[in-house]
């Protein structure tokens, strides 16, 4: 029996070129307003939208923003005389779920329409330069760039882990050393059969000054994660610095943390 829904689902695809064509206003607002049907705990979020093409990832016709908000939850919180104690950490987990959440029914809803998406992950790294662009106010944090366009592309979709090493049913098992080589296998296999990393030139490079040993024929995505997770950002401060900015302060949270482990 066929599903569109689920069909819709299983060809989702990340798309970096795009037609030079606009993308009609009245579809536009459908999926942003499918994107506020999205569950939610707050609302605590609102979305940026830019049409500057030439300022967007790929050179898209449009760039969406979601972002958290709590600035507009304590607009409504003042009008109801309350003033926001709940502590930035618990605000911003409620309120990233809620953006989230927004994001990828606002990526289902574009894709259903025929348009391509990428997300751009990113962008919280330099929340500031987007809160300049802008013009936010403190509290609203940027969580993730959606570029949309009508594909100028077709690439197959991408790997993804065998369902044995995804669904866990009453309890998270010992996963045996077979089952780890085979969903690698499968994510570097089904990599490299396309020939994702060689035709994007993409290679992290080592940093501790080791010697290469993988060329683009054994090159994948097992090592390219492990690359990414083995040597970028050992510390939090540039993220917590972003946090500081938008007038979430972290501070004190990194600080308990820290002495909790020294203790």
């Amino acid at each position: 029996m066929t599903n569109q829904i689920v069909e819709l689902l299983l060809q989702h695809r990340s798309i970096r070129k795009y037609q030079d064509k606009e993308v009609p206003v009245d579809i536009i607002e459908t999926i942003v307003r499918a994107g506020q049907q999205a569950a939610f705990a707050y609302q605590a979020y609102s979305v940026l939208l830019s049409r500057n093409k030439k300022k967007h990832p790929f050179g898209a016709p449009l760039y969406f923003i979601p972002c958290v908000d709590l600035h507009k939850i304590e607009l409504i919180m003042k009008k109801r005389e309350w003033k926001f104690r709940m502590c930035d950490i618990s605000a911003l987990l409620l309120s990233l779920q809620d953006a989230a959440y927004m994001a990828q029914n606002l990526v289902i809803a574009a894709e259903s329409y025929e348009l391509g998406t990428c997300y751009i992950g990113s962008v919280p790294y330099h929340a500031d330069k987007v809160a300049e662009r802008f013009d936010l106010p403190e509290k609203i944090f940027p969580l993730v760039g959606i570029t949309v366009g009508y594909p100028a592309e077709n690439p197959p979709t991408r790997p993804r882990y065998p369902m044995k090493f995804t669904l866990f049913e009453n309890n998270y098992p010992k996963i045996e050393d077979k089952e780890i080589s085979k969903a690698m296998d499968v994510m570097d296999e089904g990599y490299l059969a396309q020939d994702y990393y060689k035709n994007a030139g993409y290679m992290i490079k080592l940093t501790e000054k080791d010697e290469e040993t993988f060329d683009f024929k054994t090159y994948s995505w097992t090592e390219h994660i492990s690359r990414k997770l083995g040597q970028w950002e050992q510390n939090s401060k540039t993220l917590l610095e972003q946090f500081r900015k938008r007038g979430f302060d972290l501070t004190e949270i990194r600080e308990d943390l820290d002495k909790t482990h020294k203790e």
